[in-house]
């Protein structure tokens, strides 16, 4: 009752600060304040002006003092007139063709008339020590300009360059009318941002060469200061805020997360908003399993396996366009942006952590960056162990008599895992880059769980009895993973034009064996009965290979045409051994239940897509075409009918081929204001049937709980419609959403009868079938506020439901409203110590429907798919961090991190099918606690920017060719 007490309060609290802040905004703009060079004669009737219709080429006329009276002049002279203080001149000057409205070139009045473009700034940018000039400096202008639009003025930078080596910079054809700023940065040395203007009053001079200096403009040497800060062993990175927050994404920056220190890619997980994290890391969004994709491509890696401080942000995109791959239809992606530094000089990291249990992590990374070349290298090594008690009670009516089980589980599992990454940029010249990088991942876990279950045989004349065994399993799992990029990147000498081209390659290997060892008793006190023992060695391969190419044009600033081609092939192999140990320990091999699957799919893609910007009215239109088919055969033995008592070996093998599926997209913006906009989207997806829905090998691994593949499955389809609505104020942003998916040939789970083929008794089998349709909607409130300079605040709540249709035959879950509230919040305190708290609460729910296995929700159990037959109970916790920094230029510091700290998450499922209801209590790590050490160096070598494109536009540059999230 406590915990749905303060889910209810974060619910408002979420309203409430949104309206107060709302209501407490100074900044919402009521009327468009009049422009500055509007003043004086500008601000009059047409009627009351200085015989302007007769002046020809004429400027505004600017009054520093708007008291003044301006006065007439002679219609004959096609001058100035300046008012400054009692001064009036008059000066010839010409008007420049090269200028558009309010841009560069010119400038224009109130009244549609331009001001020349004939101004010329130039100087010399030099060290405040040496006086020697400046080579790699930024130099950009920037002029406050009048946007007519939106009535409001606005700053744009108009002129760019770097500097050579001698630190000269000039622009010219600029107005001579205007508030200008001159910024200038270089790494290692302090800003200058220094306001400049040309001189109206020397232009009114008698002086030819004093008129000439007015408009062609020395400004001299100009000194930049060292940075004593930052040339000190800590690199110097912007404040990025927790969340940042779009439409169509949201965008997690993991640095700013304290309890993800030390953890895997599941820690950062939990405190991400819209996501929902199970006690086994498995993720959901939006009640329903996302596509996990990492630098924008899909991988084999597990969440579990991906080190937390190796990941720079995450991206959620809860609806992706044409543009991306069409699979994870039912929920969205989740690309998880691993670290990657293109400062010049070396910066990098170190890192160590303990916690509850005696588990230890240690890592760094390192950024190189000289002349063409830009290196970048990681590594760690992490060991854990986790303990996760539960129970099971299950009542099985089948078969006459019924069956009713109490199973009391102890779980434990001991993992040790390394990580390492390492790869380089080659930049060939300005405009082409070369990307290579690889990743290596090792590891081993060795899980083991006790259980005690006892079981009670039911008549129906009220006869009973009770059997009891204590069996043991043990596993031994080793797992390594290899991956590799190539990628390379043109730009176009137009600004937003580029091609880029990448490979991919991930292959994954698996091996383990589990041993069970079952104590039989007929009764839980009476003496042992019989000993039964099995062992499954199973052998498992991915790999998984892409390549790609995207191409963007862009016709105009606000309208561009993007295409691009993918192919995706993928092969899996499955080997399972299934032996029983007779009574001297030796195994025995037992064909009837192995198998060797092998399984293959490819998928070709292709995707055009034009967006463009119509006043406050925005729109991209897209459409997407794949060519997917899958194939795979499962080698096994069967009983021989023609032969009593002998075997036959058998090979199966299913296909799907979809010659061309085809996937729109939509999406439009309006922007109602500065601060306000709606968007509406709908596309079309896909959710193949994985790797596991498909096998169809029978896991007897544990013989109360057996669970197959359905080799027949076919893919589902989903359509998705989403109105969003965002509110930035002063330093928060609301962002509300309404979303409907509808899925037709729906896969998830199911539980059929069967006969095991061994002992020939009746046993109950969790498999997949293609349901007819589902749905899920719901409501999505998100709120980021920056309620003091110390104190920030993030809320989600989500209402929503969900429904399967699986069939007349088929009992399912009624649809019910379930909601999801997060709370996560962040206290600066003094003496350098930051707090983050993070609080869920998730009620009674329909098992999310629908969900590919082995592609989404990355937790540590797997993949749970939808379930037609069952629901959870309301689970929920809270986990807190600390964090101290020091010394005086934070390189160092120390974070504490705990959760679960009331023990209250936990895993509470009801199953109810036709053959049976079932219900499992499951805990993991509640209370665990984690103390980690960061440090961070880096150095800044100024030498190193000697190569740098003396280009005006600097966003051409190649800070922009990170792996594209695409496709």
């Amino acid at each position: 009752m406590k915990i749905l007490l303060r889910c209810y309060l974060s619910g408002f609290l979420l309203i409430l600060i949104s309206a107060a802040a709302f209501s407490q905004d100074s900044t919402r703009k009521l009327l468009p304040a009049a422009p500055a060079d509007t003043a004086g004669s500008n601000t009059r009737n047409s009627s009351d002006t200085i015989n302007q219709g007769r002046i020809k080429d004429s400027i505004p006329v600017i009054a520093k003092d708007s008291s003044h009276q301006q006065h007439s002049v002679s219609p004959a002279d096609s001058t100035h007139v300046i008012a400054g203080d009692s001064v009036r001149r008059k000066t010839r000057t010409t008007l420049s063709a090269a200028g558009s409205a309010g841009f560069a070139g010119s400038r224009r009045n109130g009244s549609g008339r331009q001001s020349p473009a004939i101004g010329h700034f130039y100087g010399r940018i030099v060290d405040a020590k040496t006086n020697k000039g400046m080579d790699g400096t930024s130099v950009q202008l920037v002029m406050t300009l009048y946007d007519t639009t939106t009535h409001s003025r606005r700053d744009s930078v108009i002129r760019g360059a770097i500097t050579p080596s001698n630190g000269d910079f000039s622009f010219e054809n600029l107005p001579i009318l205007g508030n200008y700023q001159l910024k200038l940065t270089a790494i290692g040395y302090k800003p200058v941002n220094q306001h400049i203007a040309f001189s109206l009053k020397d232009a009114q001079s008698t002086d030819p060469d004093q008129r000439l200096g007015a408009v062609d403009k020395d400004l001299g040497n100009i000194k930049m200061e060292i940075d004593p800060t930052s040339l000190q062993q800590v690199t110097v990175t912007a404040d990025k805020p927790l969340i940042q927050m779009g439409i169509d994404r949201k965008v997690y920056n993991v640095e700013k997360d304290l309890s993800a220190s030390g953890g895997t890619a599941v820690d950062i997980m939990k405190n991400i908003p819209s996501l929902a994290v199970d006690i086994d890391g498995n993720v959901t969004l939006r009640n329903a399993a996302p596509t996990i994709f990492v630098d924008g491509r899909p991988t084999t890696l597990t969440l579990d396996q991906i080190p937390a401080d190796e990941i720079e942000s995450v991206e959620i995109i809860t609806n992706p366009g044409a543009k991306f791959d069409a699979s994870g239809g039912v929920s969205g992606i989740l690309n998880i942006v691993m670290k990657k530094n293109r400062k010049a000089g070396y910066n990098g990291a170190m890192r160590a952590g303990i916690d509850k249990r005696g588990g230890y992590n240690l890592g760094g990374n390192l950024n190189v960056k000289e002349g063409k070349f830009n290196f970048f290298g990681s590594a760690s090594i992490n060991h854990r162990k986790t303990i996760s008690p539960g129970t099971t009670d299950r009542l099985t009516f089948i078969s006459e008599p019924e069956f009713q089980l109490h199973q009391v589980d102890s779980s434990v599992n001991s993992s040790h895992f390394a990580f390492g990454r390492l790869g380089f940029d080659y930049f060939m010249d300005n405009r082409n880059t070369f990307t290579i990088s690889g990743t290596l991942v090792h590891g081993t876990s060795k899980p083991y769980t006790n259980s005690n279950i006892t079981q009670d045989t039911l008549y129906n004349n009220g006869y009973s009895n009770s059997s009891f065994t204590q069996r043991y399993s043990n596993n031994s799992t080793e797992f390594n993973n290899k991956s590799g990029m190539l990628s390379f990147k043109h730009n176009f000498p137009r600004s937003g034009e580029d091609w880029t081209a990448d490979a991919n390659y991930s292959y994954g290997e698996t091996n383990s064996i589990n041993k069970t060892n079952s104590y039989l008793f007929n009764n839980p006190d009476g003496p042992l009965s019989s000993i039964y023992k099995q062992q499954t060695n199973s052998s498992a391969k991915n790999e998984y290979i892409t390549a790609q190419t995207d191409f963007t044009n862009p016709f105009t600033e606000k309208s561009k045409l993007e295409a691009g081609g993918r192919i995706a092939i993928r092969n899996i192999g499955n080997l399972n051994n299934f032996y029983t140990v007779d009574s001297l320990g030796n195994l025995v091999y037992q064909p009837l239940l192995s198998s060797n699957y092998n399984y293959h799919d490819q998928v070709l893609a292709g995707y055009i897509q034009y967006s463009n910007t119509v006043g406050k009215f925005g729109f991209q239109l897209g459409l997407r075409a794949e060519n997917s088919s899958y194939h795979g055969t499962n080698s096994f033995a069967e009983n021989d009918p023609d032969n009593q008592g002998n075997l036959k070996d058998t090979v199966g093998s299913f296909s799907n081929n979809y010659p061309i599926s085809l996937f729109p997209s939509v999406f439009l913006t309006q922007k109602l204001n500065d601060d306000q906009s709606i968007q509406f989207n709908y596309t079309r997806r896909i959710d193949r049937p994985s790797f596991l829905q498909l096998s169809p090998y029978t896991d007897y691994s544990d013989s109360l709980n057996l669970s197959r593949g359905n080799p027949n499955l076919k893919p589902q389809f989903t359509n998705s419609f989403e109105m969003s609505y965002q509110l930035n104020y002063q330093k928060n942003t609301f962002l509300s959403s309404v979303y409907y998916k509808y899925t037709t040939d729906l896969i998830t789970r199911y539980q059929t009868e069967e006969v095991n083929p061994l002992t020939d008794s009746t046993v109950l089998v969790n498999t997949f079938i293609n349901a007819n349709s589902s749905y899920i909607g719901g409501l999505e409130l998100i709120g980021r506020n920056s309620l003091t300079t110390w104190w920030d605040l993030t809320t989600n709540l989500n209402f929503y439901t969900s429904k399967i249709n699986a069939g007349d035959s088929i009992p399912t879950a009624p649809a019910r409203i379930s909601w999801f509230a997060k709370i996560n919040t962040t206290f600066k305190i003094p003496k350098n110590f930051t707090l983050q708290i993070t609080g869920d609460y998730t009620s009674k729910t329909v098992l999310p429907p629908g969900g590919s296995a082995g592609t989404g929700g990355g937790g540590r159990g797997g993949t749970v798919s939808g379930n037609a037959q069952g629901y959870s109970l309301p689970t929920g916790g809270v986990d807190a961090s600390l964090k101290y920094e020091f010394p005086k230029n934070k390189a160092a510091s120390l974070t504490f991190s705990m959760n679960d700290i009331f023990a209250t998450r936990r895993s509470d499922v009801f199953i109810n099918s036709q053959y049976s209801n079932q219900h499992t209590i499951r805990f993991r790590d509640p209370q665990f606690f984690r103390l980690q050490f960061n440090y961070r160096f880096g150095k800044v070598d100024v030498s190193l920017f000697k190569r740098k494109p003396k280009q005006e536009d600097q966003d051409n540059l190649q800070n922009g060719t990170d792996t594209p999230l695409s496709q």
